[in-house]
């Protein structure tokens, strides 16, 4: 594993578990075993390794994303279904601390913020998603159900930090589908 690799592996986890502000450069450097120099090398600033972590955040996400899609292109129905419990079965992990795109947009509430930049692409891509998977379903304003059923996600993962997730699955897909109808 290259030096980066094993920076952004130590950031991405410290950051997902204690919070980005927590973290400060010097516990990066000293748990992934790389000099300050190095790492202040390869990322300018605490910032860039913000967004560095955003986007790689950002690009596992939607690698799994095209993969349940992948396994469902031709039933849109399935593939919601899929998304949402999948989503659901992210929420019930015992690691599970949040959403990191809405955490980031939390801690960081700079519209200009790097790492927020990334946050806000990913919320306007999964609508911009959403949309195209229920323009296939047929609905008559896409856009507008799929801006509704992103808050049914996003609000998900923010319960998923404060309740017990034991149905969250099922409540996830029947309100989608109630708003479906």
């Amino acid at each position: 594993m290259s030096a980066r690799e094993r920076i952004l592996a130590t950031a991405s986890d410290l950051f997902y578990r204690e919070g980005i502000r927590a973290i400060g450069v010097d516990t990066v450097v000293e748990q992934s075993g790389v000099s300050k120099t190095s790492l202040y090398r390869l990322f300018a600033s605490k910032d860039a390794l913000i967004a560095a972590f955003a986007a790689e955040q950002d690009r596992l996400f939607w690698a799994w994303w095209d993969r349940i899609e992948g396994q469902h292109a031709d039933d849109p129905r399935a593939l919601l279904d899929a998304l949402l419990s999948g989503i659901a079965k992210r929420i019930e992990r015992p690691a599970y601390r949040g959403c990191p795109f809405l955490n980031l947009a939390t801690e960081f509430p700079d519209d200009a913020h790097p790492g927020r930049v990334v946050a806000r692409n990913n919320k306007e891509e999964m609508r911009g998603r959403l949309a195209a998977i229920l323009g296939k379903l047929g609905l008559g304003d896409p856009h507008r159900a799929a801006s509704q059923l992103a808050l049914m996600i996003n609000g998900a993962y923010a319960s998923g930090l404060v309740l017990e997730p034991d149905g969250l699955r099922d409540d996830l897909v029947d309100a989608a589908a109630k708003l479906l109808v």
